[in-house]
């Protein structure tokens, strides 16, 4: 079941909330993140998708700059790697998403 979630339609305090549970969800296990949640915790971070380029999404940010390709697995899932690439690029930048 794909889902995504709107994150114009949600406030500041619960955008921040859906944010923090989300990069919390990533670093206690990267297998079981979906993939719809890997692209809006891209989001979360200021990462825009910069291209689409057959089943790859191309997510980039510019301060400091950053690229990552992402992808879904065939059960809807992110890959565990590029799961843990977007954790390392937070946790260097002091990008945890705190509440």
């Amino acid at each position: 079941m794909w889902y995504q979630i709107s994150l114009e339609a949600l406030s500041w305090s619960e955008l921040n909330k859906k944010c923090h549970e989300l990069f919390e969800k990533a670093k206690s296990n990267p297998k079981g993140l979906r993939f719809a949640e890997l692209k809006t915790l891209c989001e979360c971070i200021g990462m825009s998708c910069d291209r689409v380029a057959g089943s790859h999404f191309i997510f980039k940010i510019e301060d400091p700059f950053f690229l990552i390709s992402i992808q879904t697995m065939k059960d809807g899932k992110a890959k565990p790697y590029q799961v843990r690439q977007l954790l390392n690029y937070m946790e260097e930048n002091s990008l945890d998403t705190k509440e």
